[in-house]
């Protein structure tokens, strides 16, 4: 019996950097739905440690000296749990609020799917009104339920899966999600997206510079991402990578190329306004003209990424907020 109920039991692992009122929040959403919670903190000035000590969390705190990620504040937070592993552990990124009932939810999603090794469902935006940016975060989270290929950084998990395959790739400083989900669907495991509210997020964009950082690091994501694990039969984000370049790198040179040989050459412009059409009859112009104007942004860091491996250099953190 000890062994059916230590299969079931759940705990939570929250990653944050200076997320004050929002990382308060998150943890009290977790009281009631998990056993415990590890909060692993990177760098808060801001008093996070002690608020989260004071409210039940275990702390660990990540050393300075290394370079801090997403992936290596999750890691720590799952080498927190190996004394008493549970059976399933909720990431849950620090700005984020569980909604009530969601473990619940989860847990029997995953009595439904034997195989799956990961479960998420729909994370909002708190406040998509407050600004485009936020009305395009909210839209990016609302992806179709069924198998899916990756989640994001809120999900549930089973403990022994994702510890079987080594946890997170700690180096990644974006899309680490997924490059866990591929290697987690190569050792025969599934990923499912239920249609159950699962988070809100406070994205806090109100400024285009925001935006396009958050762009950026996306871009760095897709072409890392491509390099690790762009061979057949996954490919993956081969196709991201090749877009960001193509409309946001290479149209760009070719069409001064092309204006500089000859004036007619600046009529390959138009390419982009055209896109942007294209795009809008299926979701919308605001979404069409982010979308188009997001290449450039994400070209960028994907172009970042390649020189800094050419350099051997590895990129810290590219951070909106």
């Amino acid at each position: 019996m000890r062994e059916q109920d230590q299969s079931r039991v759940v705990d939570a692992v929250v990653i944050g950097r200076n997320e004050g009122e929002r990382l308060l929040a998150c943890l009290r959403s977790l009281q009631g739905q998990v056993r415990r919670v590890v909060y692993v903190d990177s760098g808060s000035a801001d008093g996070s440690q002690a608020a989260a000590a004071a409210l039940g969390a275990e702390v660990v705190v990540l050393d300075a000296g290394e370079p801090f990620t997403a992936a290596r504040a999750r890691n720590a937070g799952l080498r927190a749990l190996t004394a008493d592993p549970p059976g399933f552990v909720q990431f849950t990124d620090g700005d984020c609020e569980v909604q009530p009932g969601w473990i619940a939810t989860a847990l029997a999603a995953f009595d439904e799917h034997p195989r799956a090794v990961v479960v998420c469902g729909r994370r909002r935006e708190r406040i998509p009104e407050a600004s485009v940016y936020n009305r395009l975060a909210d839209r990016e989270w609302d992806t179709p339920p069924g198998p899916a290929l990756a989640c994001g950084g809120d999900a549930l998990m089973r403990h022994a899966a994702v510890a079987a395959v080594g946890g997170y790739r700690a180096t990644l400083i974006a899309g680490e999600e997924p490059e866990l989900c591929l290697r987690l669907r190569r050792a025969g495991g599934e990923v499912w997206r239920i249609p159950a509210e699962m988070t809100l997020h406070d994205a806090a964009m109100t400024r285009f510079a925001q935006w396009w950082r958050r762009s950026r690091r996306a871009g760095h994501a897709f072409a890392e991402g491509a390099a690790l694990h762009g061979a057949p039969p996954e490919r993956h984000w081969v196709a991201e990578t090749r877009r960001a370049l193509l409309w946001g790198a290479v149209l760009p040179l070719a069409v001064v190329l092309a204006g500089l040989a000859h004036p007619a050459g600046w009529l390959l412009a138009l390419l982009w306004p055209a896109q942007v059409v294209r795009l809008a009859r299926r979701g919308g112009l605001e979404w069409a003209f982010f979308t188009v104007l997001g290449k450039f942004a994400e070209a960028q860091g994907a172009l970042g990424y390649y020189l800094d491996r050419l350099r051997g250099r590895q990129r810290g953190l590219i951070e909106y907020k």
